[in-house]
């Protein structure tokens, strides 16, 4: 994956340096928001905006700059306050020195002054500040500015340039959202990071009609500017409730699960549950992003009709760590020693990855034995989980108690195991949850009766 950065490294464009710019030279959020108001709302309260000003990234980026000498300050600050880099007003990276524009992150005037790509990966952009603003339409016009068409701004190119990090030192790949989707069949169908995360779709794109500014023509789709991803940390931390919604909401829509049960088992008896999750609906890896610290796995639960635990895996103690035995999907880097480290910017090998590729299927398999007493029938529910980060990480950099990383319930599914002594034709309605369907099925029959009585 090394060789896709490397492939661009020939390209005519040379990234912006830093220097080149002062901050003053960019337009304001307020000034574009005076115009693109709705974009600006959707803006607001996303992890880009908060690129910067995130909690636990300037946790981690001032740990990383004290372990490095200050090597990774400009590395690391390049896609979170690209204006504050290209501006030169980091380093000291305590952001003493910073503007307010480039305090905002990932920003209006940032996006749309991205002139050319040098390339992927490590924020290669070419910067063009000024009257011109580059944008996904070739007929814009605009009384405050110059519009000019740029087709890199509707490709997943445009992302990549920093949703794909690679050491500055050693080049291994850090974060492969790009080269992940790059690989997969969503890019031999040409779908691109845009059609599912700038679009109502979630999973798919989805037309969205509207203005891109006010006075602007009426088209059948503008990009939504939420570009919502799956933290609900850091959104829940800054007090950003919709954009947490929308984060959930995703998280929920990008796996599925299937719980392949036995219809009867016996007392006494060793049961297997397969579970297979499959990505089914996210372009990239699952989990992406900084994913040594992203964290997903099974909650697994057997209990009989009483609600007496047979078997249970994958829960959280009382320091919200997850079981021990429970298998996490992420990767595993490791330093130059060669031991596990969470610390990226000590990383120079991979020692394990399980993520779950685009449109991938794992299975887990639980084995678990019928107890004496058991009360048939027995329920079996898998929950898919995920959290931003381990509890005891962020235990460490804000102290104990200060923030409860949110634990989202991706997708669940169940089965159900029957005495095997049962009558078949009944075993439908003693499982756990059919009376409610049983309702619901006699409310829609009576209703189908009244409409046949009026006709």
């Amino acid at each position: 994956m090394t060789m896709i950065a490397l492939a661009f490294c020939a390209h005519a464009a040379e990234p912006t340096a830093p220097g080149e710019y002062t901050s003053d030279e960019f337009t304001s959020n307020e000034k574009c928001k005076s115009c693109h108001a709705i974009t600006h709302i959707e803006w607001e309260g996303t992890m880009h905006s908060y690129a910067y000003t995130d909690p636990f990234y300037q946790k981690e980026v001032e740990a990383a700059s004290k372990d490095t000498d200050g090597l990774v300050d400009t590395f690391c600050s390049r896609c979170h306050t690209p204006i504050g880099v290209v501006a030169e007003e980091i380093p000291p990276i305590d952001g003493s020195q910073m503007s307010e524009i480039a305090k905002t992150g990932v920003n209006c005037d940032f996006c749309h002054t991205i002139s050319e790509s040098a390339g992927i990966g490590n924020g290669v952009f070419t910067l063009s500040p000024g009257d011109t603003k580059w944008g996904p339409f070739n007929d814009s016009r605009s009384a405050f500015h110059d519009s000019q068409y740029l087709e890199l701004q509707t490709r997943s190119e445009f992302c990549g340039m920093c949703h794909e990090v690679i050491h500055p030192v050693n080049g291994l790949v850090i974060d492969d959202t790009y080269s992940t989707w790059k690989n997969s069949s969503y890019a031999d169908e040409d779908v691109d990071c845009q059609d599912c995360h700038m679009t109502p779709g979630i999973t798919e794109f989805e037309a969205n009609p509207g203005r891109a500014g006010s006075g602007a023509p009426k088209r059948e789709h503008i990009s939504q500017h939420s570009i919502v991803g799956g933290n609900v940390f850091i959104t829940e931390m800054m007090g950003a409730e919709k954009e947490k919604g929308l984060a959930i909401e995703r998280l929920q829509k990008a796996a599925t699960l299937e719980v392949d049960v036995p219809e009867t088992a016996s007392v006494g008896e060793n049961v297997a549950v397969n579970v297979q999750i499959t990505n089914s609906g996210a372009g990239h890896n699952l989990p992406t992003g900084v994913s040594e610290i992203r964290q997903i796995w099974l909650e697994f639960k057997a209990t009989d009709s009483e609600n007496n635990r047979i078997y249970v895996t994958g829960g959280l103690d009382g320091s919200g760590s997850i079981d021990e035995e429970t298998i996490i999907y992420n990767n595993v880097l490791g330093n130059e020693k060669g031991n596990e480290t969470i610390k990226f910017w000590l990383a120079d090998r991979v020692l394990a990855d399980n993520r779950i590729g685009p449109k991938e299927t794992v299975t887990e398999e639980y084995i678990f034995t019928i107890p004496e007493d058991v009360r048939y029938p027995v329920a079996v529910e898998a929950t898919l989980k995920y959290r931003s980060a381990p509890q005891d990480l962020i235990d460490h950099l804000f102290d104990d108690g200060v923030h409860e990383v949110p634990v989202v319930d991706m997708v669940k599914s169940s089965g159900t195991i029957y005495d095997p002594e049962s009558d078949p034709e009944s075993r439908t309605e003693n499982a756990p949850g059919f009376a409610g369907l049983s309702a619901i099925a006699a409310f829609i029959a009576i209703a189908q009766l009244f409409k046949r009585k009026r006709n």
